[in-house]
């Protein structure tokens, strides 16, 4: 097979870390792995392999008519035989088959605001799902609509998996107390709900004031960022939660945490979930999206409802209290993550259900 996957970006976000995930892990799988960036490269452009190919389009507008040729080009001399769109790649992906008709084209959907479907509608993607192949949705419910909404039959349900990282990349390191710090590990947008994790943590200062926050995650510099900072200088935690923004290697950083928190309001299957379980990490998690498959399946980790403070205080409380129990219960996440959410399970699977489309016309 000759693969390439299609990502607008190469900033640190999951559906960005999804497509260099599956350029490196297939360029020792297949006989071509690709990777193209459309519009903006970014802090991952750092990890991807010396195997994989790679082209940066430059792309301007949605009509940018030399990245269009540009990748037309590539692919012919190539001999790509699959576009893997992620995410709004997939409109340049169509435009371009329209010029190489025999590509096939697979959309991966990472939409993560699973808990309102209903409301997403999408007229381009819809018109766009007609030269589509086959559809690769990273949770249930996404692939439920993709069955509903969209006009392409084979819809199949991967989830995300988790690549172990290169431990010779130099992480940043980490304010506070070695053995006590708390992370967080997601981008400055409302949905994430930061500002519930700052409310706990301004509890939890009271109770154990050495135990410190960590927030990784790209600052859009917007309202809802200030409105963070604000709250944490007027309740006084500038030396209790702490802002890194976008980091490439985050899951180097997890070796020196002892608790993985995510307060989201929605959530698709977080790829932070994943890599706290990876490191072996007991988990804090709001009650939405994939999360309670994941913790409810290992019968471990703390489930908390969206906006409830008391739950995440308590759940943090316990964790921070009694080590055993971080042991134990990041032990079986880790164990649980590593046997179902594999890099090799997880591409056996796309590799074999790519070969079933050979037998569609499309």
């Amino acid at each position: 097979m000759r693969i390439v996957q299609i990502i607008d970006s190469l900033e640190a976000g999951g559906a960005e870390r999804m497509a260099v995930n599956y350029a490196n892990s297939l360029s020792d799988k297949i006989e071509f792995s690709g990777l193209i960036v459309t519009r903006k490269e970014g802090l991952l452009y750092n990890y991807v392999t010396k195997n994989v190919s790679y082209l940066f389009l430059e792309k301007k507008s949605s009509f940018d008519l030399k990245a269009i040729f540009k990748l037309r080009n590539y692919l012919k001399s190539n001999k790509v035989s699959i576009i893997h769109a992620h995410s709004s790649s997939f409109f340049i992906a169509v435009l371009v088959k329209i010029l190489i008709p025999k590509i096939k084209i697979v959309w991966h959907d990472h939409y993560g605001i699973s808990q309102n479907l209903e409301i997403r509608k999408n007229a381009v993607l819809k018109w766009s799902s007609y030269f589509f192949s086959g559809i690769i949705s990273v949770n249930l419910s996404l692939r439920k609509w993709a069955q509903n909404y969209l006009k392409c039959p084979q819809v199949v349900y991967l989830p995300n998996f988790i690549q172990q990282s290169d431990a010779s990349i130099k992480s940043l390191e980490l304010k506070g107390v070695d053995g006590k710090r708390i992370i967080c590990v997601a981008n400055l947008r409302p949905q994430k709900n930061h500002e519930l994790l700052i409310d706990g943590a301004f509890q939890i200062h009271k109770k154990f004031p050495d135990w410190t926050f960590h927030l990784v995650g790209k600052d859009f510099n917007d309202s809802y960022s200030e409105k963070l900072t604000r709250k944490v200088e007027d309740l006084k935690l500038s030396k209790t939660v702490f802002f890194y923004g976008a980091l490439g290697n985050t899951q180097n950083l997890l070796q020196y945490c002892q608790i993985g928190v995510l307060t989201s309001l929605s959530e698709g299957l977080p790829l932070a979930l994943l890599e706290y379980g990876l490191s072996g990490l007991p988990v804090v998690a709001t009650n939405v999206g994939e999360i309670s498959k994941i913790i409810y399946s290992v019968n471990e980790g703390f489930l908390i409802e969206s906006n409830n403070v008391n739950q995440l205080v308590s759940s943090l409380k316990k964790l921070i209290e009694e080590e055993h129990t971080r042991k134990e219960i990041g032990s079986c996440l880790k164990s649980f993550v590593e046997r179902h959410f594999s890099e090799k399970s997880i591409l056996h699977d796309y590799l074999l259900w790519l070969k079933s489309l050979t037998t569609f016309a499309k």
